[in-house]
Formats: structure tokens, sequence, C-alpha cells
């Protein structure tokens, strides 16, 4: 069974970004943005609600201390201050998750925070060290340090696929600032080869393994809403839907 994941609450203030409310009824699990990329209290509040009227299990989404960048820049941070950093974000999410009666489904790092950890382990290390607080599984990418630091660490890791991101012929994700749209058939038909096949087409043309125990929808991309719309209904037809 296979699961859809969606970034999100990721609004500031007056200002909104994505489309929360379409996207909310076609996904399994929210990971909800902390503070330091995007969001603040009251959309924490607000995504926290909206995802347990709608049945939805939700994950703390942390990142670098970035939100001029939107956590898509990388920085350099040490061990003890990032995981510092990181116990204050899910912190304050599990705050307002206790306030609803729900509680923390997963972790999954934001942004440029999740490919530094594919590749440095003391990122990795620092994850791990605030994810020994809260015991809950960590969202992450299949063939980087995610998939050997975590389990070593004794963290269940859920291995995820992306279905609005390109691969580059490594294997690594094209993290861009903003993403561009995806049509939903064409992004729907991507994720069933990689959940039969276990492999993408990457930017080059060449195929590589991918995970896909989750495929991740960010809730900036242009369409967002139906293609997870046309992907859940995908699962259903396919006898794949985790909530099946």
């Amino acid at each position: 069974m296979v699961s859809i994941n969606c970034d999100m609450g990721e609004g500031f203030g007056i200002w909104r970004l994505g489309d929360d409310a379409a996207l909310m009824p076609h996904i399994h699990i929210a990971n909800v943005a902390c503070g330091f990329h995007g969001s603040d209290f009251n959309h924490m509040r607000a995504t926290v609600r909206l995802a347990k009227a709608h049945g939805v299990a939700v994950g703390a989404h942390p990142s670098l201390p970035d939100l001029q960048g939107f956590g898509r820049r990388e920085m350099k941070i040490g061990r003890e201050e990032l995981t510092n950093c990181l116990i204050y974000q899910i912190g304050a999410l599990t705050g307002f998750l206790g306030a609803e009666g729900m509680s923390l489904n997963h972790i999954k790092p934001h942004g440029s925070l999740y490919g530094m950890a594919a590749r440095d382990p003391e990122i990795a290390a620092a994850i791990c060290d605030a994810a020994d607080i809260f015991r809950v599984p960590i969202l992450g990418m299949r063939g980087t340090l995610h998939e050997s630091v975590y389990p070593a660490r004794g963290h269940t890791m859920v291995a995820e696929f992306y279905a609005d991101l390109d691969y580059a012929d490594d294997g690594s994700l094209i993290i861009t600032r903003e993403h561009p749209p995806v049509e939903a058939e064409a992004g729907t038909a991507r994720c069933l080869r990689a959940l039969r096949e276990g492999v993408v087409a990457t930017v080059g043309g060449h195929d590589v393994p991918v995970g896909r125990e989750s495929i991740c929808i960010h809730s900036d991309t242009p369409g967002a809403a139906d293609l997870a719309r046309t992907l859940r209904q995908a699962l259903r037809r396919e006898g794949l839907d985790h909530a099946a």
C-alpha cells in the first residue's frame, strides 16, 4: 500500500501558499511547516485542524532557519545547533497536535535540509538526535544517507518518491526555489511507473531506482490539487491506496 504525503501549511501571516483545503481530501499524511521556512502559529493550528477534519495524519516538516529563502538554500550549521533548531520546530507542532487530540505521525525534513542530510553524515545524525526525542518514522530518500543512517540509529525510514520534482542522473533531487507546473495525468503515469518498476527517468533520460512507500506532492506546485486527486483515484483503481 502506498500513501500520498504533501508539504503544506506553508503560508505566513496574511500570505497564502498552496491550496491546502483542496489538497487535504486527497492525501494520507500532511507534512506541516513549523515556522522556519513557512507557516506561523496560526497557520500551524489551522492546518492541524484541517487535517483532523479529513482524517489525515500529521507530521512535522522542519527546515533550516531560512524564512527568506523558504528553506531552499543551504547553510553551514553545526550538529548541536541543528538538533536544537529541529527540536524547537517539532515541539511547537506537537503542542498544536496535542491541543487537537492528535499525535505526531512522522518527521520529514524540508528542502535543502533534506538534501544535505542525504549526503552529510553530521546533518543526518542531527536529524536522528532530534528524532530520538519524538520516536516517529522519518520520511527519506532511497540510495542516500537517509537509508543508512536513520535505521542504524533505530529509526524507521519511509522511502518516498517525488511526483513533482525532477531527478538528476545521479539519482538526486533537483531542488529549485519555485516548482514548475505538473500535468495531472502525466504526473500520475510517472508515479505509477515508479510504483510498478521502482525507477524514474532522469533529466538525462536514464532510469534510476527510487523509493515507493509514499509519494510526495508539494502544495506550492501549480496544479497540485489536480495531481493529488488524479493520483489518489489511480491508486484506488490499482488497489494500492494506503487507506483501502
